[in-house]
């Protein structure tokens, strides 16, 4: 922690960024919601997680769209989601780190939950939520910028993040091969807060594809996987 951090004992990943936050929405932003449900049922993150994705995407659309003149909606959608997907926001956190101040619950802590891919977008996401609200809209997109810049000036690294597009992506693209509506998801959970369980069904062009996860954005994951790899065998 670099002297006369702004950020305290959460850890100075931000200072690098010139970006001041509230000190209890970064808390909030790092909170998981399995250590809430270990503390009462204290707040966790999903709203600002949930704020943070809006910020992320309308950031990077507009960035995308200054910066390739010349491409198609599709081909800018494809760019779109190589960057705001699962995987890119998982490898810009480890770049910051994150995962080291991330509060999560003893049974997340002890599967491995600071490497998850899931949760450390989730919290990428929450985070830009928090400095969206500690600061203003145009510090706030500058921040995001400055985030996915390391993808965006390398270009084998920006190739690996669209080839590793997520599974909803694909079935989406399938849909529109197909000049089908956008697949739509089916997703419920049971069980108790801290242990969760999703089951997720997508149905599209005939096929169903269904899938379960620990969240409901995992779930659906699952699902578009499955319904992607079905369609992908039947037309062969």
């Amino acid at each position: 922690m670099p002297p006369g951090s702004p950020h305290g004992e959460l850890g100075g990943f931000l200072d690098p960024f010139g970006v001041v936050v509230d000190p209890e929405l970064l808390a909030l932003a790092l909170t998981h919601r399995s250590w809430a449900y270990e503390h009462g049922g204290a707040p966790h993150n999903e709203r600002l997680e949930f704020l943070g994705d809006s910020i992320l995407g309308q950031a990077v659309t507009v960035q995308l769209y200054r910066d390739f003149p010349s491409l198609s909606e599709g081909e800018l959608a494809k760019r779109r989601a190589a960057l705001v997907s699962t995987v890119a926001l998982a490898e810009i956190a480890r770049g910051l780190g994150l995962g080291e101040s991330v509060r999560l619950g003893r049974g997340e802590e002890l599967t491995g939950g600071r490497e998850k891919d899931s949760i450390l977008a989730d919290t990428v996401e929450a985070v830009i939520g928090a400095v969206f609200l500690s600061t203003d809209a145009a510090i706030a997109t500058r921040f995001v910028l400055d985030l996915i810049a390391p993808l965006l000036s390398d270009p084998e690294r920006f190739m690996d993040a669209l080839n590793a597009l997520d599974p909803k992506t694909s079935l989406q693209q399938e849909a529109s091969n197909r000049s089908l509506p956008h697949p739509q998801y089916v997703t419920t959970g049971s069980g108790p807060d801290h242990d969760r369980r999703y089951t997720s069904r997508v149905e599209l062009a005939g096929v169903t594809g269904r899938g379960v996860g620990k969240s409901k954005k995992t779930a659906e994951l699952a699902a578009a996987q499955d319904a992607v790899t079905r369609l992908q065998s039947t037309a062969h």
